[in-house]
This record gives C-alpha cells, sequence and structure tokens, in this order.
C-alpha cells in the first residue's frame, strides 16, 4: 500500500510538470509559430475559404479554448491529422517511436555499459598511464563534434573512399541482417560520441566511492580489485548511474536521434519532430512535446522506484 500511495503521489506530482511543458510550447506555437492558412489554401481564396481554413484549424478561437482543447487531445491520445501528410499523428509516431529505439537503444546501452567497464578501470589505476589514456581518450570523443562524428564514419565505412561495406542512407528491419547492414554506423557513431560523456561521469562517481573507508577497509583485509569494484564501488555508484540511464532515456527517443535519422535518412521520432518544426505542422508538434512530458513522469517514477530497489535507506515515503 505504501508504494501504491508513493506511485500516486508521484504521478500527482507530475501533473504540474506535464501542464507547465505543454503550457509554455504551446504558447510558443501560438504566438511564434508559422501561419498555416495560407499554405493549405490555394491561390486568391476567397474571404469564406479562408474563414473555413481557420476555423478548421482552431485559428478562430481563444488561446485558452485551444490549449484545453490541446490537453484533451493529451488525455484521449487523438492527436488529430498530421498537415503536412494528412495521416494520423497517433498512427505516425506509433510507426516512428519503435524505429527511433531500435536505432538507438544498441549505441546506448553499449555507451553505458563500455562507459562504466573504463570508468572502474581509469578509477582504480587513477593517476597512472592507463587513467590518462582513457581520459585522453574520452577528451577526444567529447570535443568533437556529433555531426563530424557522423559525416567521419559515413566516409570511412560507407564510401567508396574508405571500407564501403555499410549503406550511408536507409533503413529497413524486415530481418536481422539487414538490421544490422543498417544500424551498425549509426551504433558506432553513437557509442564514440556517449563513450567520452558516460566515461568521464561515471569515473567521476568511481573515484569518489573509492576513496571511502569501507573500501580502504576491504583493501587492508586484502579484498582483489574485481571484488572491490563489483562488490562495492559499482554497487554503491548505483544511484547516479540509474540518475544518468534514466533521464538520458527520454531523448533517446525523441531527441537524441535527430541528427542520426537526418543523417542517414532514418524516418524515426527525431525526424518526425525535425520535419514538423521546419513545416509548422503543430498537430504533430504538439503529440511529440507531449508524449515527451508524459515520458519524464513515468522516467521519474521508475527512477525513484529503482533509487529503493539499489539503495533500501531511501524510503518510499
Amino acid at each position: 500500500m505504501r508504494t501504491l500511495a508513493f506511485l500516486l503521489r508521484r504521478i500527482a506530482t507530475g501533473i504540474p510538470l506535464i501542464l507547465g511543458v505543454t503550457f509554455i510550447s504551446f504558447l510558443l506555437m501560438v504566438y511564434f509559430g508559422p501561419e498555416m492558412t495560407y499554405e493549405l489554401l490555394g491561390k486568391n481564396p476567397t474571404a469564406e475559404q479562408i474563414a473555413q481554413v481557420r476555423a478548421q484549424l482552431g485559428y478562430d478561437q481563444p488561446f485558452w479554448a485551444r490549449y484545453i482543447d490541446y490537453l484533451w487531445e493529451m488525455l484521449t491520445f487523438d492527436f488529430g491529422s498530421s498537415l503536412s501528410t494528412g495521416q494520423e499523428v497517433t498512427a505516425l509516431l506509433a510507426d516512428a517511436v519503435p524505429i527511433s529505439l531500435a536505432l538507438t537503444l544498441p549505441g546506448f546501452i553499449i555507451g553505458n555499459v563500455l562507459g562504466v567497464a573504463l570508468a572502474l578501470v581509469a578509477a582504480w589505476y587513477r593517476g597512472g598511464w592507463i587513467d590518462r589514456s582513457i581520459m585522453a581518450f574520452s577528451v577526444v570523443g567529447m570535443s568533437i563534434s556529433f555531426i563530424i562524428i557522423i559525416i567521419a564514419f559515413q566516409i570511412i565505412f560507407s564510401s567508396r573512399y574508405g571500407l564501403n561495406f555499410f549503406p550511408v542512407r536507409g533503413w529497413d528491419m524486415s530481418s536481422l541482417g539487414s538490421y544490422l547492414y543498417y544500424v551498425t554506423v549509426p551504433t558506432l557513431s553513437i557509442v564514440f560520441v556517449s563513450l567520452g560523456y558516460n566515461t568521464r561521469f561515471y569515473r567521476a562517481v568511481f573515484v569518489e566511492e573509492i576513496g571511502r573507508d569501507h573500501i580502504r577497509t576491504a583493501r587492508a583485509y586484502g579484498a582483489g580489485a574485481g571484488t572491490i569494484l563489483w562488490k562495492y564501488v559499482l554497487k554503491n555508484s548505483m544511484i547516479p548511474i540509474i540518475t544518468r540511464v534514466m533521464f538520458s532515456i527520454p531523448s533517446i527517443v525523441i531527441a537524441g536521434s535527430l541528427l542520426i535519422e537526418s543523417y542517414f535518412g532514418i524516418p524515426g521520432a527525431g525526424k518526425l519532430a525535425f520535419d514538423a518544426v521546419t513545416t509548422g505542422d503543430q498537430p504533430v508538434l504538439k503529440a511529440v512535446v507531449g508524449v515527451t512530458a508524459l515520458l519524464f513522469v513515468v522516467v521519474l517514477v521508475i527512477n525513484d522506484l529503482l533509487y529503493r530497489v539499489f539503495d533500501p535507506r531511501v524510503a518510499v515515503q
């Protein structure tokens, strides 16, 4: 019961977050977004046609009425049709989100697992040449622009000037072989970029944990490096690791894949959001913003539950 009450409280505290995010984004869309009336009309429209399209888009309604309609759309998960393609927005999201997940999850998982492993090694050999080498690699990964890395990897792996093993654009998940064929270079790009940031962050966490008294005591009693790092350092560092991983999830679903999907021509959620911004497709933009806000609330709740799993001292109150 305490856990259920906790969940309900956390969900309730997420409602102001959703209202705040959706209100500000909707305000910007309404007052600073493009006027789509004349985009949807032909040449020399009549006053009746203009009024009809404005009514269809909801422009003739006051701001608060339109915002309440938006909240109702989120509640019913019915965002209408895209102004650009005419397709149902929920169908567009249902097609795009799985592609973004299939595209970014391998790189996200590999980047975090390798980051933790390299950070453990660097923290254990702090100040030595192994630590300096790993940190130098991390700084290189953090210093190069993501766009430069994408282009460089496309030239190296997907062009006749390099290995030319993989396609430079496109997407196909009809079989495991075709999926690996198309996902390999994007995954390598994501891993290269994320590894630098992840390794530096996790190393700082592990260095602090290794300096604690119980670690020195374990070393004094002759515990091996593997036992100390796995049983004491990694386990006691799970709270910041969980926080970093969980709060990265909404961004990899929507925003994190934007550059990858644009440069590799992959029809995922990031490209869908980018196209909606450039064309002023408000139904799609409203859906992307609303789903991202909802996802953040879900992540907050799961994050707090995981805290309790890995650290019983964190009471559910």
